[in-house]
């Protein structure tokens, strides 16, 4: 069982990683916010999830123990597996999360992509008094980055919503942040307005 990943970062993108360790190459899944953290890094080390199924092995990375946690939390609930828990730790950060919860927050949670009114419901009810976390998940943006809205119009696509939806919220995050925000911060005042 993997549990912990430290190495060189050899590959990233929005949702996966590939990470060698000891000339072994690890390919990991990560969530938009473990991707903030790692842009821009050579050497990182992730919190590892292992999750095993009959004909598949898959490792989903996080740079807090407090992503992982709740991670762990959102695939104990049924009907929630390891790409949907992924897909709300992406659309969500961690403390967001847990004062969603915390609120019984439904519209919040099902703004995100893949999350129905029902998900959100079972959520809000299976997680409200195991989900309590500190604050200190936010990430930071690093390196600067110049024409990127296709990469972050193609991000928001591959998260679930509609190319619509994504544009609108480009534009949006444009007015907000100005015209020379690198593709961290233009991703995440994106998603922000998405999930109002």
């Amino acid at each position: 069982m993997i549990a912990y990943l430290h190495g060189t970062l050899r590959q990233l993108d929005a949702t996966r990683a590939l990470l060698v360790c000891a000339g072994v190459g690890y390919e990991v899944h990560i969530s938009l916010a473990t991707y903030y953290k790692l842009e821009g890094r050579s050497e990182v080390e992730l919190e590892i999830y292992t999750h095993v199924r009959e004909d598949t092995l898959s490792l989903y990375g996080f740079a807090t123990t407090e992503e992982k946690f709740a991670f762990e939390k959102l695939i104990s609930i049924s009907g929630i597996g390891p790409t949907l828990a992924q897909k709300i730790l992406s659309g969500i950060d961690v403390a967001d999360l847990a004062d969603a919860i915390a609120r019984d927050d439904v519209r919040k949670l099902s703004s995100i992509p893949g999350v129905g009114k029902k998900t959100a419901e079972r959520v809000c009810l299976e997680l409200r008094d195991k989900l309590k976390l500190t604050e200190g998940t936010q990430a930071a943006p690093s390196t600067s980055r110049h024409a990127v809205d296709d990469d972050v119009h193609s991000a928001l696509v591959n998260l679930g919503y509609k190319p619509a939806a994504a544009d609108a919220a480009l534009d949006a995050a444009r007015k907000q942040i100005g015209n020379e925000a690198e593709f961290s911060a233009l991703l995440k005042a994106a998603l922000r307005t998405l999930t109002k």
